[in-house]
């Protein structure tokens, strides 16, 4: 079994879909019917769900050959895919360094050849980071343009599901297939816009205006900075116009985005307590010791971290200092974005500040780890739609190049990424 997957399968699409004769690995916190879904977990080690979600609907109808659940930190909680209960994987385009988290299996499927296209989640980063360190395209839509049916939670109000492949236009094409309202969610809504996705893949910038927020440029590396210097020049040589931006919210982004993300974790894995599904202990005693006993089994190190940081931020006398407070700042977050928005077609940043680190190299910094997240967890802060985009490489480490668009402005990010393939 390659380490891209957690389990292999071969689940038939549709004979004459658009998708027909593709494969595609879906992550493995995305429900599938017959299937074990086990979100990198050995609490759900043995979870095998009785539904489809609503993407896997999707792309069975459409054709596509699902071939496998894809490797992923345990629960979404990481960015190097070393947190998986089954072990980490390998990047196939640096071998020897992590893929990305949280959906690295899906990146890595994609990078080998091991599947045609990919769907991953995307919480504060989890599509845009492994697709820049496996120099793959990833898309994180707007929130609520593709149905969270089906999708194990961890952080409800930040993540959204999205494809990776190995070009803009392909990852368009299954972005066309996924998005749309869905009444078993309510929080999607329809794009206003028109077209398909797949369209708008015409590698024109021309008469485009960039904005770069120099907050997201100043603390990446040199050689990332480099690589993305060089990807905006072919950019403005094809008739893009680039101005600096201020964006000064997003410099507490990082710690408003994990607040909260751990407070809905906190709340959303509290459903795991070995009595209706799941891991559950052999310990002998009371409920409450079987349930804390079972929790201390089942969930790893980066969880059990998550969790009691988010029950500590909602518990009685900090929910004000620390949950109402990363609130305030998401607001702020927002309408620094719709500001800037206003004046630029789109914005254009690394998306991740480094290259990718060796494997083993980061599990004992966990604070190092989420740092890295400084340029995609905005985004999400601000339901937006973003893109990475390959934008060559430092030292022999693929470079990525994210692309932020206003809500529902897919089409326009997705014109500007295909502008350099």
């Amino acid at each position: 079994m390659s380490d891209a997957f957690i389990t292999e399968t071969e689940l038939d699409g549709a004979e004459d879909g658009v998708l027909a004769g593709k494969t595609i690995a879906i992550k493995d916190n995305i429900s599938t019917e017959g299937v074990r879904t086990t979100c990198g977990s050995a609490m759900l080690e043995d979870y095998v769900p009785p539904y489809d979600a609503t993407v896997v609907e999707r792309v069975h109808e459409a054709g596509a050959t699902i071939v496998g659940k894809a490797n992923m930190d345990e629960f979404g909680m990481g960015t190097t895919t070393e947190t998986s209960f089954v072990g980490p994987t390998d990047n196939p385009a640096a071998p020897g360094h992590v893929p990305g988290g949280s959906s690295g299996g899906s990146a890595a499927a994609v990078a080998a050849g091991d599947a045609d296209l990919a769907l991953g989640s995307d919480t504060g980063g989890s599509i845009r980071c492994p697709a820049a360190f496996c120099g793959v395209v990833g898309i994180k839509p707007t929130y609520g343009l593709v149905s969270r049916y089906g999708l194990i939670a961890y952080a409800n109000s930040l993540e959204q599901i999205g494809p990776l492949a190995p070009t803009v236009s392909e990852a368009a094409s299954l972005l066309d297939v996924i998005a749309g309202p869905d009444d078993r969610d309510a929080t999607t809504r329809a794009d206003p816009g028109e077209g398909s996705y797949a369209d708008a893949a015409d590698g024109s910038v021309d008469g485009m205006t960039i904005g770069v927020p120099t907050q997201l440029v100043e603390g990446a590396d040199k050689g990332v900075r480099e690589a993305f210097e060089s990807a905006i020049e072919s950019l403005e040589a094809q008739g893009a116009t680039t101005t600096e931006v201020d964006l000064p919210s997003v410099e507490q982004a990082v710690e408003a985005y994990y607040v909260i993300a751990m407070s809905e974790a906190s709340s959303n894995l509290a459903r795991y307590d070995g009595v209706r599904y799941g891991h559950k202990s052999d310990a002998d005693g009371n409920w409450n010791e079987s349930f804390a006993q079972t929790r201390s089994e089942g969930f790893g190190e980066e969880v059990k971290r998550r969790i009691l940081l988010g029950t500590y931020a909602l518990s009685a006398g900090y929910h004000d200092k620390y949950y109402a407070k990363a609130q305030q700042a998401r607001d702020w977050i927002k309408q620094d974005f719709d500001r800037v928005l206003a004046e630029v077609d789109v914005l254009a940043s690394p998306t991740m500040p480094v290259p990718p680190f060796e494997l083993g190299e980061s599990l004992d910094d966990p604070l190092a780890l989420y740092l890295a997240d400084a340029n995609t967890v905005p985004v999400n802060l601000a339901d937006l739609p973003a893109i990475s985009v390959p934008a060559g490489e430092t030292d022999g480490l693929p470079v990525g190049l994210q692309l932020v668009g206003p809500a529902f402005g897919e089409r326009t990010i997705i014109s500007a990424a295909s502008a350099l393939e």
